[in-house]
Formats: structure tokens, C-alpha cells, sequence
């Protein structure tokens, strides 16, 4: 949940609102795909709810990482517009919010502020997935972990009640 905080908390109020009315959301049954490696995808996702599995191979093999609530999906594929090298599947049944790379390059291109913030909030995001990666490769430091600097604390704890809003909203589709 923590990583969709990142992502969420650099946005202001109207974006948040943009994201909520450009999205859709999306069910998953067990077992079903949501990214098939070496496949293009169209779109961003953050999980609203359920468990998500990465895994190398078509899902046979050993997970590489499991997701839950809070999650973003397909962001490394949005911004190298490469295919994923992984597919992601329902462990079990899943509810995702689902916003186009279309509808996003459109709003990155005519406005510049919500453009810098998506980045940021990208790069915040990875930085750390890559953080607790290395935690867990046991190259980190654990204690350290859940540390946020404080110049975005703020925004993560706006961005709890933002997304509130988005599992709100799509609690009612």
C-alpha cells in the first residue's frame, strides 16, 4: 500500500480527480492475466484489491513477487514503452484500476505541472520498490525500510485519503 502513497501522494486534488474519472477498473479472476510477458501494454494499473502474482514464465514457475492493494502495475513498460519482461496473474481474485497510456501521454503533453509530477511520483515509486528489492537481496539496511523522508510525508499521508477516493468511486461501477 505504502508504494501507491508514493505514487499518489505527489499529485494535487484536480489530478487525482482526472486520474479517478480516466480510469476504469478491471476484475480479475484467479489465475487470470492482467500482463502476458513480452506482450505490449496499452495502459497503467494499481491494484484496488486481491493478490497479483509476477512471475517469468506463464505461471508455472516460482512467483518472482507478489502484489497486493496499493500496487503499481506496468510502469516500467510505460516509461521505456518496451514489453514487460514478466507476467503478472491473479492469485486470486482481483479488482484493478486501469488507466491508458493514451489518455495519460494526452494530459502529460498539455499540462506541464501534472507532467512533473507523474515523474516524480514514478521515480519515487521505483526508488523504492528498487530499496526494498535490495533489502531483500540483503544488500540494505531492514531498520530502514519504512523510512520516509520528510519532505514527502506529507503527500503520502494526503495521498491515504486520495486513495480512498479511487477505491471509493470504483466500489460504485
Amino acid at each position: 500500500m505504502k508504494r501507491a502513497l508514493f505514487f499518489l501522494g505527489q499529485f494535487n486534488n484536480k489530478d487525482v480527480e482526472w486520474l479517478i474519472h480516466n480510469g476504469q477498473k478491471i476484475e480479475l479472476g484467479t489465475g487470470e492475466k492482467l500482463i502476458q510477458k513480452g506482450n505490449f501494454i496499452d495502459s497503467l494499473y494499481i491494484v484496488l484489491s486481491g493478490q497479483l502474482s509476477v512471475c517469468a514464465e506463464s505461471g508455472d514457475k516460482e512467483d518472482i513477487a507478489t502484489l497486493g492493494t496499493g500496487e503499481v502495475v506496468g510502469e516500467m513498460s510505460f516509461l521505456e514503452t518496451r514489453p514487460p519482461s514478466v507476467s503478472v496473474i491473479a492469485k486470486k481474485t482481483s479488482v484493478v484500476y486501469k488507466i491508458s497510456r493514451e489518455i495519460i501521454e494526452l494530459r502529460l503533453t498539455s499540462n506541464p505541472d501534472f507532467k512533473a509530477n507523474f515523474y516524480y511520483a514514478l521515480a519515487l515509486f521505483l526508488s523504492n520498490r528498487l530499496r526494498k528489492t535490495t533489502d531483500q537481496l540483503g544488500y540494505g539496511t531492514p531498520e530502514e525500510e519504512d523510512l520516509i523522508d520528510t519532505k514527502i510525508l506529507d503527500g503520502v499521508a494526503q495521498a491515504g485519503a486520495r486513495f480512498g477516493q479511487i477505491l471509493h468511486r470504483f466500489s460504485e461501477a
